[in-house]
């Protein structure tokens, strides 16, 4: 079996970059595509009280188990199905379910934190930073958070200020120098996504060839 592509896209939180991983996921042939979210691996905290959990920098390279996500990469380029986790954002802990994902030629890994850490790095073939204004981002991210994970607007105002933005300018920013590719305009840059899909078919066309 040939090798997978192994695509990263990263980005701050809220910097558009799931909505670059979308478009580049419908471009393409779904069926062929497996999409790996670094949020899926946060570290279980089951362990921990409710007002512990709570407590948790998401926006740090140590809330997230890393060696699983690789692990589970690596096995998805060997070929073999895993059991990805799924992460409970409202309970703040890893849920006891988990995702059965199979191997396909194209794996998408997409998080802020995936090239920030080298063994991740290392594993894909294309590298994409999605640059958004900060602006931008923290009215999205308070728009997410609100809807998608239960939480205030004081809560989300007070997280950016004390760990988000810290964290963006501490291990995200700087992240960039490794990328491949830096797409402007929050993931709604068509003609760079478009180039993206097209670079994809090319290599995938190579790989058949050969």
């Amino acid at each position: 079996m040939n090798r997978p592509i192994v695509i990263g896209i990263t980005g701050g939180t809220g910097s558009g970059k799931s909505t670059v991983s979308k478009e580049i996921f419908s471009e393409l042939n779904e069926e062929n595509i497996v999409m790996i979210e670094q949020d899926s691996y946060y570290k279980d905290q089951g362990h921990l009280t409710f007002k512990e959990r709570v407590k948790t920098n998401y926006d740090h390279p140590l809330a997230f188990d890393n060696d699983l996500l690789v692990s589970q990469v690596n096995d998805l380029i060997e070929g073999k199905t895993i059991e990805k986790p799924i992460y409970d954002f409202e309970n703040h802990t890893r849920k006891k379910e988990t995702i059965k994902v199979n191997p396909e030629d194209i794996i998408i890994v997409e998080g802020i934190l995936i090239l920030n850490d080298e063994k991740i790095r290392n594993l894909l073939d294309i590298k994409i930073f999605v640059d958004t204004d900060a602006d931008v981002r923290i009215v999205r991210r308070i728009l997410r958070d609100i809807n998608e994970r239960g939480r205030t607007l004081e809560s989300v105002i007070e997280q950016y200020f004390s760990t988000v933005r810290p964290a963006h300018m501490q291990f995200i920013e700087p992240s960039k120098k490794y990328a491949d590719i830096i797409i402007p305009e929050g993931g709604y840059n068509k003609v760079a996504i478009d180039l993206m899909v097209t670079k994809i078919k090319s290599i995938i066309s190579q790989r058949l060839n050969k």
